[in-house]
């Protein structure tokens, strides 16, 4: 589409007969020359060949220029005054430019940040985040967005919007700041984002899945995304805008705004991300592993942590095989529950482990975790059981140290469930403490029980008062009696979940050890 200038004439005379575009007659004239909106019409060569009253009301005899922008849109500018037009192809090549009586009412800004800030808060993760900030550009700064993250190998990560909802995904080389100088000035500053516009020739020195993308647009700009807050996070928004900007002076108060909350959105979802690997790999440290195969005897375990940030808590076990046969076991709570008791858990678990290594006795294993305890200035607590599990002559025996903790459990496989006393004071609360060691023997098909004390003081579904308790716990093992250490845990287990439904528990630790010979 080419623009030729009015002629010098103040009004376009009427046209009649062939001057006229294909369909244009007489009727036509008379509806254009009522409309309030400014019309005019340009032939099949770009020149301008007649405005209705409207139209030469608004030039007021100055000569008007058409300047597209795009197939659907243009500018009408008089007296270095543009106003937005409408353009609309007509027959035979003409078209008619319609400048709207009154403004359209633009959007307001602050509404668009509004909508905006809850979809970029409930983003998750780099990916999520950058590709909704695409979306919400598109869908008012611009029709052609590109957010432009880097990432390793001198490469940068993209994520594109285009209106209506086309999004795209993707990695190009990073473009050398001697040819891009506007971009790389954009990654390299800080402070509040400037919005600054791309010349035409280096959108083009772009990789072509962007720089395509990008042809016919009347102006491409770009904005920063970060540094923000020291979150070290850097990046950089694309803008292409074939279309009057929609929210017109505040344009720029938009895209600086919305830059600025966008920046935000992924230093938190950077942070969120580190927190998160920080999280795993902390869980993976603390959640105990599987017990190892013992000839003569069957581990078998159940480990719940209470809800929270880690799939971790303060219950937790350990087995860990000697070269003789034999294997060290352990099972305890520790004071409390969340992040500060799975710290703590760590704690005793890797010190146990340590000392195992060098002593078998149990009560002096828990003499040391006492004062190792206690030296560390910790507030917080612990109970625990733990022992040797010794398979020999077809049974297994078990030599059991204990420091506060709930008495383990055999269930013998005749149905009696027997208790085995072991006293013995909590560990990490008084240099004078005292613990006790008992032996007992599991022959085939018994099964021995340590456990937590979520499991008695789980509360019931429906009156919270109510504990699980120690006989119910009982009784739900007698009629386990004479059924392998897995039937044992899954019937407790059970039986436990549907005492407390769908209600909050604390952690939860069990370890069923199963003469298998």
């Amino acid at each position: 589409m080419v623009s030729r200038p009015a002629p010098a004439s103040a009004a376009l005379p009427p046209m009649s007969g062939e001057d006229a575009p294909p369909g244009f007659d007489a009727f036509g004239r008379a509806v254009l020359e009522d409309v309030r909106d400014a019309v005019f019409l340009q032939d099949a060569d770009g020149a301008l060949r007649w405005a209705n009253p409207a139209a030469n009301t608004l030039t007021g005899g100055a000569e008007p220029r058409l300047h597209p922008v795009a197939e659907t849109s243009g500018h009408v500018e008089v007296a270095g005054n543009r106003r937005p037009a409408r353009v609309r192809a007509l027959p035979g090549g003409w078209h008619a430019w319609t400048v709207p009586a009154e403004d359209v009412p633009q959007r307001h800004v602050g509404d668009f940040l509004a909508e905006a800030g809850p979809r970029l808060a409930a983003a998750r993760g780099r990916h999520g985040t950058a590709r909704v900030i695409a979306e919400l550009a598109s869908s008012a700064l611009a029709e052609t967005v590109f957010v432009l993250l880097p990432t390793t190998r001198g490469r940068w990560e993209w994520w594109s919007c285009e209106r209506p909802s086309a999004h795209g995904h993707g990695r190009i080389r990073r473009v050398p700041a001697q040819v891009a100088p506007v971009l790389a000035a954009t990654f390299a500053a800080t402070g509040k984002p400037q919005s600054a516009p791309v010349p035409e020739p280096e959108v083009a020195t772009l990789p072509p899945v962007v720089a395509d993308r990008f042809a016919g647009h009347a102006e491409v700009a770009v904005v920063s995304l970060g540094p923000n807050s020291g979150s070290g996070v850097t990046g950089a928004l694309l803008l292409g805008r074939k279309a009057d900007p929609e929210f017109g002076a505040e344009q720029g108060r938009a895209v600086v705004e919305f830059a600025r909350a966008a920046g935000t959105a992924l230093a938190n979802a950077q942070r969120y991300a580190r927190q998160e690997e920080a999280t795993r790999g902390l869980e993976t440290t603390l959640r105990p592993v599987d017990p190892p195969e013992l000839d003569g005897a069957r581990f078998e375990t159940w480990y719940e942590p209470a809800a929270g940030v880690l799939a971790v808590g303060g219950d937790f076990f350990d087995v860990l095989a000697h070269d003789d046969g034999s294997a060290f076991l352990v099972l305890g709570d520790i004071c409390g529950k969340g992040a500060e008791a799975a710290a703590l858990t760590g704690r005793v678990r890797h010190a146990l482990t340590a000392l195992a290594m060098v002593e078998r006795d149990g009560r002096t294993l828990l003499r040391l975790l006492n004062e190792l305890l206690i030296a560390g200035g910790s507030s917080r607590f612990a109970t625990l059981v733990l022992g040797t599990a010794r398979p020999s002559d077809g049974g297994v025996g078990l030599t059991l140290a204990s420091g506060g903790h709930p008495a383990p459990l055999i269930v013998r496989r005749g149905g009696v469930v027997e208790e085995v006393t072991v006293p013995g004071t909590l560990v990490g609360i008084s240099p004078q403490a005292r613990f006790a060691e008992a032996e007992v023997r599991l022959e085939r098909g018994d099964v021995g029980l340590l456990y937590t004390d979520g499991i008695t003081e789980a509360r019931n579904r429906h009156d919270p008062t109510e504990l699980f308790g120690d006989d119910r716990l009982r009784a739900v093992l007698a009629t386990a009696a004479g059924q392998p250490a897995r039937e044992v845990v899954r019937r407790l287990r059970q039986a436990v979940r549907d005492w407390l439904g769908s209600s909050a528990h604390d952690d939860i630790a069990v370890l069923a050890i199963e003469c298998s010979d």
